[in-house]
């Protein structure tokens, strides 16, 4: 195959394929970082102890009302855009929620997102990701930004993005009760940078 009917093929196949492909060529992922590819560019994130703390401390918090089967973290879905393949680093799926016949689970299952800021891909977080997922219509997407000291609640998704966002400072309660997660979240224990 010549370079030309090869990138003829590539530009062909559709954006499930090229990142099944795209992810392919990063495995193995080196141990302590994290990969994802939003809008089609690769980022590679280590992984660091505030972080995982916080996440953690999510999953834990999330165990109440979900059982360990519907909980995931650092597990690609591939959301509505051009080439989204994330890792969200706490996701809940709806109960009855299925693998697809590739092993994935589906962006219409999903219920809740938490992402934890990290420096080089905070502007994912708040942009592109933001959109993808109230695209996606998940009813709840959390930001936990452990440099501000500061979680973002978006809820009510609507036409690419979400009618309402409410600030909670680290400390306080995320009030979750009239959403589909049905919980409040503390984040008293929740670390900072």
């Amino acid at each position: 195959m010549t370079v030309l009917e090869d990138r003829i093929a590539m530009a062909e196949c559709d954006d499930e394929s090229m990142l099944d492909e795209m992810f392919d060529r990063l495995e193995p992922t080196p141990e302590g970082y994290k990969v994802e590819i939003v809008e089609g560019t690769v980022y590679m994130s280590p992984q660091r102890d505030t972080h995982w703390h916080i996440t953690l401390d999510l999953i834990e918090q999330l165990r109440r009302k979900y059982p360990r089967g519907r909980l995931k973290s650092d597990v690609r879905i591939d959301y509505p855009g051009r080439l989204n393949g994330f890792a969200t680093d706490v996701t809940a799926v709806r109960e009855g929620a299925a693998k697809t016949e590739k092993g994935r689970w589906r962006y219409q299952d999903v219920e809740f997102v938490a992402e934890v800021i990290t420096k080089g891909t905070a502007a994912n977080d708040y942009g592109p990701k933001k959109t993808a997922y109230a695209t996606a219509e998940v009813p709840v997407y959390v930001i936990a930004d452990p440099y501000k000291g500061m979680c973002y609640v978006y809820t009510q998704p609507k036409e690419g993005d979400y009618i309402t966002r409410t600030k909670v400072d680290f400390g306080k309660d995320i009030d979750l009760t009239g959403t589909v997660i049905d919980l409040v979240l503390k984040t008293d224990e929740f670390p900072r940078d």
